[in-house]
């Protein structure tokens, strides 16, 4: 039997490769989003209506939208995060979210890095004077010796690791979920409460997921703690800093800079962190390389095909959907048919 798929993920729609012989093999009708920006919750609940699963970027997935797709069974994010899924609403439906987890890692890491030796020498900088034929220099700052803390210890915080050891540089960590010892070892990374992580880095970057507890969890006085010489990186989600803290404190001179590829509202407006010479913006483009794009495509593509053959694909975000569907009997509406069921509920 057919079934739709919606897309809406630029980067899987745009770019050639293995995973659309994963849709077209397992008989599925692709429809595209014309658009060339987010959906808004109008015109995606109008195209997501008719189909039976989802390959989707941030959109927001509302409970809303969610209602008015009686068919839907998977909904697959493209990416890591799930903060614009209402997952409550997913799950009450009976609709498998899943995500593509580790497939981005390597391209975010390596930004991070990039990152790094862009702030402490000042590559940004250098390259708007020279251009301008300004030949000043500035005296910048190796970064071997140097420590690195890292604010969430997931598959790209263990990335950044790896990468900054083989730098030369001192790693610590927080997470409140610890790896084993042995883990921490082969790693060469140290354990720190955050307020002494903020304290002793000189670099610190932010990897933790978007939640209740996390939003602005780096604010003023957390700014405080951190060194004048200190730069923050920030390649999760914007709302992670309060933004308005983290302008006030570089002006003032309370931190050397900072790199940030994810804002608060996205895009940006026009505002003070735009202005200022320390800050290095990019266009939250962590993920944006060609095979990091192609392995999250197919991990996509995948995730949504194995849901509608009745499988259980990895990445799943909410397993509570298997065990409801089993409690109430509607086993099938996670792995088989079931949809008729859905329906009768909403009328």
């Amino acid at each position: 039997m057919s079934r739709t798929v919606l897309v809406t993920a630029r980067a899987f729609r745009d770019a050639p490769g293995e995973h659309w012989s994963i849709l077209e093999q397992a008989g599925c009708q692709v429809k595209i989003s014309p658009s060339q920006g987010r959906l808004e919750e109008t015109a995606l609940a109008e195209m997501i209506a008719d189909c039976d699963g989802a390959i989707v970027g941030t959109e927001p997935i509302t409970a809303r939208v969610i209602a008015g797709a009686p068919r839907l069974r998977v909904l697959s994010r493209f990416g890591t995060g799930v903060d614009s899924v209402d997952l409550a609403a997913a799950t009450a439906a009976g609709i498998v979210v899943t995500v593509t987890a580790g497939a981005n890692a390597t391209a975010v890491a390596e930004l991070v890095i990039g990152f790094v030796l862009a702030l402490a020498r000042g590559i940004p900088r250098y390259d708007a004077r020279t251009k301008r034929g300004d030949w000043r220099r500035e005296v910048g700052a190796e970064i071997a010796g140097k420590t690195l803390g890292i604010v969430g210890l997931g598959r790209i915080g263990k990335e950044v690791a790896v990468r900054a050891r083989a730098l030369g540089m001192r790693v610590t960590y927080f997470d409140p979920v610890r790896p084993t010892p042995e883990e921490e070892a082969a790693l060469g990374v140290t354990f720190l409460a955050l307020a002494d992580l903020l304290r002793e880095s000189d670099f610190v970057s932010l990897h933790a997921p978007l939640a209740q507890e996390t939003v602005r969890m780096i604010g003023a006085n957390e700014l405080a703690l951190m060194r004048p010489s200190a730069y923050l990186i920030n390649t999760a989600r914007g709302e992670l800093v309060d933004e308005a803290a983290l302008s006030e404190a570089l002006r003032r001179g309370d931190l050397a800079g900072a790199a940030l590829d994810v804002r608060t509202v996205e895009p940006s407006q026009p505002d003070d962190l735009l202005c200022l010479d320390s800050v290095i913006l990019t266009p939250h483009a962590g993920s944006q390389t060609r095979e990091a794009i192609l392995r999250m495509s197919i991990i996509a593509a995948r995730n949504v095909v194995s849901v509608l053959a009745g499988e259980r694909p990895e990445g799943v975000v909410n397993p509570d959907v298997y065990v409801r569907a089993c409690k109430e009997g509607m086993a099938g509406r996670a792995h088989n048919e079931g949809g008729e069921r859905r329906q009768g509920r909403e009328r």
